[in-house]
């Protein structure tokens, strides 16, 4: 099947950011927006300097699969959606550090509830396209929770297509590079994943009903060190992943900031 384009929709103030797809007619992107943590094995191999799994601070890999671990699952609000090449925009000064985290994201195409097999779950997947899920960690720091600081304005871009299941050799095995300014941040591949996309399809199915339009983002790399992912205006970011697509934004401050430092 064809490649489908995610396209930003020209909306006002009035009205939330949302994507359209030729492969969802009717459907607003994204509806219920589903954030996982934690859910890549640490991998201490070297690469370019960097380990090839690089998320929490601390250096100490947690026990990701201890017996009755199930996933960790947060809310991310719809209005942080942001298109390919459009700018994540935040003032450091109200935010504190903010971080990239590239991530795998996959959208429902059909309703799923209780899903019992990793067949019935993928069959509800309308396709995979590229997230980068931006973190005020200082936020997330003040509030003991993720749900502020992963849900303001272009906190997630989203894109740039959207690529059916046929066209990707391997969900579990996709090369995920996310670069800052040029220079790799983050290198890994979806096989490092601690639940599959079909688990975690299947666990969020038991406690929610999935509709078309929702979108669930896979987890991010783990990192020894974080201050690499961090964000500041001027920085170029991309998320690449292998045989989904190119994701590139500019980070940049909102406008009445940029007004009140002139």
């Amino acid at each position: 099947m064809p490649r489908f384009p995610l396209t930003l929709a020209e909306s006002g103030p009035e009205v939330r950011p949302y994507m359209a797809c030729a492969l969802l007619p009717g459907v607003r992107l994204p509806g219920q927006l589903i954030g996982i943590g934690e859910n890549y094995w640490p991998d201490s191999r070297e690469g370019n300097g960097l380990p090839l799994s690089p998320g929490p601070a601390g250096g100490t890999a947690p026990d990701r699969r201890a017996p009755g671990r199930i996933p960790l699952v947060f809310g991310k609000f719809p209005g942080s959606l942001a298109g390919d090449g459009g700018p994540i925009t935040f003032d450091p000064a109200h935010t504190g550090t903010v971080l990239c985290e590239g991530e795998l994201a996959v959208v429902v195409g059909r309703v799923l509830k209780d899903a019992h097999s990793a067949e019935e779950a993928l069959a509800a997947v309308a396709g995979v396209t590229v997230a980068n899920d931006v973190s005020a960690r200082t936020l997330q720091a003040a509030d003991v929770q993720s749900t502020r600081g992963k849900s303001l304005d272009t906190f997630c871009p989203l894109g740039p297509e959207l690529v059916t299941l046929d066209e990707i050799r391997d969900l579990q095995d996709l090369r995920l590079v996310t670069r800052i300014n040029g220079g790799v941040v983050q290198s890994s591949s979806t096989s490092r994943m601690v639940f599959s996309v079909a688990e975690l399809l299947m666990f969020c199915s038991r406690f929610m009903t999935l509709y078309p339009g929702d979108v669930i983002l896979t987890g991010t790399p783990w990192a020894a060190d974080e201050t690499v992912l961090e964000l500041r205006p001027g920085d170029t970011v991309s998320v690449d992943i292998e045989g989904v697509g190119t994701l590139m934004n500019p980070v940049a401050l909102p406008e009445s900031s940029a007004v009140n430092l002139t």
